[in-house]
């Protein structure tokens, strides 16, 4: 996805990311299959049906349009009902984005999709998790100057210490947060709101690496309300971050 500039920045070639919390000028999405009834509901929560999935999928859509969001839209391919998360694919940094591998075996082609789709749009790539190492995009959450990693029951040391060179490297301080267990994705329980306030789970998610930042503290029962996209600076949109648990 892209943002504009932060103002009275200098920057030479393409532009992805200007502010992880700026204009919202365009974005990646993968169309859901019927997979997606195979997922694994959160406790309490209904099971996904298929249709409804389409329904909304089209209704985030017309909404990102509606605000100027320019929409690529992949048609899924696999047989896992997390496809659609695409974001677990690649982290977005100002002058390129940032291939990740996939604690789920099943997902791991789903990366070299995204890296064929960004040659075709000439999006260049800042760097690749390789093996060993193991990183999802959805366990990584960039407020302001910093990048929030999770550490739950995804990913692993090297993943993580690869992608944190990589990002400090682009100018980001880096903060790792632990993950309650049972939570999906860093991404499901904090989202940034701006560029120094934080929507956050208390109860699923260390609090501490937030010090820093404000903090709007979400109700019990509502844990996993954080999946947030920044669509501008004044504008927010509901959505759900699916991740394999």
């Amino acid at each position: 996805m892209t943002a504009h500039a932060t103002k009275g920045s200098v920057h030479f070639g393409p532009r992805l990311i200007g502010s992880p919390t700026g204009r919202l000028r365009g974005a990646l999405m993968v169309a859901p299959s019927a997979n997606i009834e195979r997922a694994t509901p959160l406790p309490g929560e209904p099971g996904v049906v298929y249709s409804r999935a389409l329904e909304q999928h089209a209704v985030l859509r017309k909404t990102l349009q509606f605000y100027g969001v320019e929409t690529v839209v992949l048609d899924f391919r696999g047989e896992d009902a997390y496809e659609s998360s695409v974001a677990d694919a690649a982290f977005a940094f100002e002058d390129g984005a940032m291939i990740m591998r996939s604690t789920a075996m099943a997902r791991r082609a789903e990366a070299d999709r995204a890296e064929v789709e960004f040659a075709r749009l000439d999006i260049p790539l800042a760097g690749h998790i390789v093996a060993p190492g193991l990183l999802d995009g959805s366990d990584v959450m960039a407020a302001g100057k910093t990048v929030f990693v999770g550490v739950g029951n995804r990913g692993n040391d090297l993943g993580r210490g690869g992608f944190a060179q990589v990002a400090r490297a682009h100018g980001y301080d880096v903060a790792e947060v632990r993950l309650a267990p049972g939570v999906p994705a860093l991404r499901a329980v904090a989202g940034a709101v701006s560029k120094d306030t934080i929507l956050l789970a208390a109860d699923k998610v260390d609090p501490a690496p937030f010090a820093r930042f404000r903090t709007i503290v979400l109700e019990r029962g509502e844990e996993f309300a954080a999946g947030l996209l920044c669509l501008d600076a004044d504008t927010l949109s509901p959505i759900f971050v699916f991740a394999r648990r």
